[in-house]
């Protein structure tokens, strides 16, 4: 079987996204781009079971997908999704002091996220959890190429 084409572009794929949601977020660094992606994930995976979150996370490539399972305390139960003002409150208190997180955190890694993954294959995950899943992820755009799929 060949190597999949994730793997063998991991660097390309990961630097696309990353550069995405930094200037989505106009962000100056690196560094606060991924703890504002890190801390997306988390609050996301924290409404999930473990199987919901690993069916989640085998429709990302594969740096965002080690992000968002690392450290990731699976034997805790999910908790309920709330209002958008709250999951982006959390957002901004993962790593309270290293975190420069803007109010639009959460739609711009939707937005890179969206831009880097398979569009039915990330809506087929998305429809098996939680109703509210799919709002988390929802991106308003004028023009839907906008979220097609950069990097095949």
């Amino acid at each position: 079987m060949p190597m999949p084409w994730t793997y063998r572009h991991a660097s390309r794929e990961w630097r696309a996204i990353l550069d995405d949601a930094k200037e989505r977020m106009s962000l100056s660094s690196d560094n606060m781009a991924y703890t504002a992606i890190d801390a997306v994930f988390q609050v996301f995976r924290r409404r999930l079971t473990a199987p919901q979150g690993l069916d989640f996370a085998t429709v990302l490539p594969c740096v965002p997908r080690a992000i968002f399972v690392a450290g990731w305390d699976v034997s805790a139960p999910p908790v309920p999704f709330a209002p958008r003002a709250e999951l982006i409150a959390e957002v901004r208190r993962v790593r309270v002091n290293h975190n420069l997180t803007p109010e639009t955190a959460i739609e711009a890694t939707a937005w890179a996220i969206r831009r880097s993954t398979n569009r039915r294959d990330f809506e087929r995950v998305l429809a098996r959890l939680p109703a509210e899943a799919a709002a988390f992820w929802h991106v308003e755009v004028d023009d839907p190429a906008e979220l097609e799929q950069r990097i095949v």
